[in-house]
């Protein structure tokens, strides 16, 4: 769970400038910065498990000296995966967008990025993960099983894994399937009450969701029966049960 206020966060940005004006900023809302300044660094910090406090959130710049910053995003993943990544990138390009949020990262934000927006976006990530943590219901359709409390689900007897905010996505619409549900009520409900800019974040995670329960299906031969998320256009999504 989340222990906001103080909430531990690792900022990765390779400019000391930006750096600065960024652990300053978040020092006087309250979090507790680690800043590395380079991939390795990061990487560095991310493998020290159980070596004090690991962070919650990850603020990572793409554009770093040492190593390409999405495979930096794979790796970081795959050390933090209860972590929140947020890229902070000057690539506004929707296929750059793209491929970092598939390597892993929850949400981004193009730069130059105001203070107060970058602190909001945090609060509203943690503050989710921590209310996530406290509901302890389990979810059932047909041979789907979404464990709320110990954030797990099921296909049948077989784990799937998905990311934060994957798992965010299916459990909102777990609770209501049969339901059409907007676009922005699910970046309000999964992402943040305040959210603006680009959607293209929610396709990339429900086609995800999508691909990791159908490959639960294909493991199974065919036989495990899961809803299947629909798309209605220009409106939002709807779970089938």
């Amino acid at each position: 769970m989340s222990r906001l206020p103080g909430a531990a966060v690792l900022l990765v940005e390779d400019d000391r400038a930006i750096a600065d004006l960024l652990v300053e900023g978040m020092h006087k809302h309250g979090f507790e910065v680690t800043w590395a300044a380079s991939a390795a660094r990061a990487i560095d910090i991310g493998s020290r498990l159980g070596v004090g406090v690991p962070p919650e959130l990850v603020l990572l710049d793409l554009g770093l000296p040492d190593g390409d910053g999405v495979d930096v995003c794979r790796e970081l993943r795959r050390l933090l995966p209860g972590a929140v990544i947020v890229m902070l990138t000057a690539r506004g390009a929707e296929m750059d967008i793209v491929v970092g949020l598939d390597a892993g990262a929850d949400d981004y934000l193009v730069k130059p990025v105001r203070l107060t927006e970058l602190v909001a976006r945090i609060r509203a990530h943690l503050r989710r993960n921590a209310g996530a943590a406290q509901d302890a219901d389990i979810l059932r359709l047909a041979d789907l099983t979404v464990d709320l409390a110990r954030r797990r689900v099921l296909v049948g007897h077989d784990e799937i894994t998905l990311r934060t905010k994957e798992f965010d996505l299916l459990a909102r619409l777990v609770r209501e399937p049969g339901v059409a549900v907007e676009r922005r009520t699910l970046m309000s409900d999964v992402w943040d009450t305040n959210w603006f800019g680009p959607t293209k974040t929610l396709d990339v995670h429900v086609a995800k969701v999508r691909r990791a329960l159908a490959d639960a299906v294909d493991r199974s031969g065919g036989v495990a029966k899961v809803p299947h998320i629909r798309t209605l256009r220009g409106h939002g999504y709807r779970l089938e049960p």
